[in-house]
């Protein structure tokens, strides 16, 4: 009997372990996450938000190790600027100018590697992001806590083919050049 108590213990005890190294996936909080988008151009810039549809963060023995998302690109809103002109940029955001909304509601981003930093809680991560159809490999760092992730990611448009105002592609655009990198600061709630 004493031995069949140690057997019993052994094993609960290594199940707990074991359950314990199992990857943990944690479901990104669409309502409370926020994606502030912000893009530059030579007489200034703006600014708005987007909606994460879905998404998730892998974690093994605490530590983060992949993930996924997915962006509704139909949720651009511009909050530097008021009424018309908000709708207007906003309308020529998702034309086939810049994302193509109507052909490629969704953009993706889907984590292949990450390396741990010295620093407590942060991450350089890789991963795939697809915008309009187009994948391309980037690198950034992200800071990821208990319930929470953060990073700031640099994005070249040109990567996804938009070109619109790009001086790299155009000449003579004067003060109507738009830069071609755009930046996203990432809030992310699970």
């Amino acid at each position: 009997m004493r031995n069949f108590i140690t057997v019993l213990c052994t094993f609960v005890f290594l199940s707990i372990s074991a359950n314990d190294m199992l990857p943990i996936k944690k479901v990104v909080d669409t309502d409370t996450s926020v994606i502030l988008w912000k893009g530059k151009k030579v007489t200034g810039s703006h600014e708005g938000t987007i909606k994460i549809k879905e998404g998730n963060l892998l974690f093994e023995e605490g530590k983060l190790f992949g993930g996924s998302f997915i962006v509704d690109m139909t949720s651009i809103v511009c909050t530097d600027l008021q009424g018309k002109s908000s709708k207007k940029l906003q309308g020529h955001l998702m034309s086939n100018d810049f994302f193509s909304v109507p052909n490629h509601p969704t953009a993706s981003l889907l984590i292949s590697s990450v390396r741990e930093k010295k620093a407590a809680n942060s991450y350089t991560v890789s991963a795939d992001l697809t915008i309009k159809g187009i994948t391309k490999s980037i690198d950034f760092d992200a800071t990821v806590t208990a319930n929470r992730a953060a990073s700031n990611i640099i994005i070249d448009r040109t990567d996804f083919d938009i070109r619109y105002g790009s001086g790299a592609f155009f000449d003579n655009l004067g003060d109507r050049m738009i830069y071609d990198e755009f930046e996203l600061d990432l809030d992310l709630r699970f």
